[in-house]
């Protein structure tokens, strides 16, 4: 069964944008689009396998975080990801208040987008990033923290290559590997390969033409 990913907006064009970001996190996943909170709440309720909802706080019948607290009673193990022109630290605050996993500025970048995506639905909290700060300046200083081998896993990773791969290729063992990757996740606040991959290609990490 293909999981199912519900974009709550009334904006057609911001839905397409989160639709796309979507796609590249998760290609075979089912996109349901509401414009509505009572849409979105009535998707909710007979979608499929729905693994995250992406929510905009100001849409038509919502009211301040109601939007929240409906969809999170209608569906209480399903990650919802706010995604708003809201402002301010206390909204992220608030979101999570309400149930929300995290909150994101409409102005984030597409592969700030990806990567919040990415997180929620591993579970992860997503906290929007503090002003005057680019989305991608924590995430470059964390890659230039990574030892030359680390970074040439990341790479490997970047080119599809398995551990056994990576391991031959490098002349070290598949432990090794494996324990590189796992401090790679942690400096990039990743919790698998897939996320460190869109991580380091939202950096232009990735070289293939």
């Amino acid at each position: 069964m293909s999981e199912t990913i519900l974009i709550a907006d009334d904006h057609p064009l911001f839905r397409q944008a989160l639709a796309l970001a979507v796609g590249q996190v998760l290609p075979r996943a089912k996109v349901v689009e509401a414009g509505t909170l009572a849409a979105a709440a009535h998707a909710a309720t007979v979608a499929e396998n729905l693994r995250l909802i992406l929510l905009d706080l100001k849409m038509p019948g919502a009211v301040g975080y109601s939007g929240i607290a409906m969809l999170h009673a209608e569906c209480p193990e399903v990650p919802i990801l706010v995604v708003s022109s809201a402002e301010g630290a206390a909204a992220a605050e608030e979101v999570r208040a309400f149930g929300a996993i995290g909150f994101l500025p409409k102005d984030s970048d597409l592969g700030e987008i990806e990567r919040a995506i990415a997180r929620a639905l591993g579970g992860q909290p997503v906290r929007a990033v503090p002003a005057g700060q680019t989305p991608l300046d924590s995430i470059r200083r964390e890659v230039a923290e990574l030892t030359p081998m680390q970074f040439k896993v990341l790479l490997a990773v970047l080119e599809g290559q398995l551990n056994k791969q990576i391991a031959h290729a490098l002349g070290i063992s598949e432990a090794t590997v494996k324990a590189h990757m796992t401090a790679i996740m942690r400096k990039l606040d990743v919790s698998n390969r897939t996320q460190a991959a869109l991580v380091a290609r939202s950096l232009g990490l990735d070289l293939r033409h």
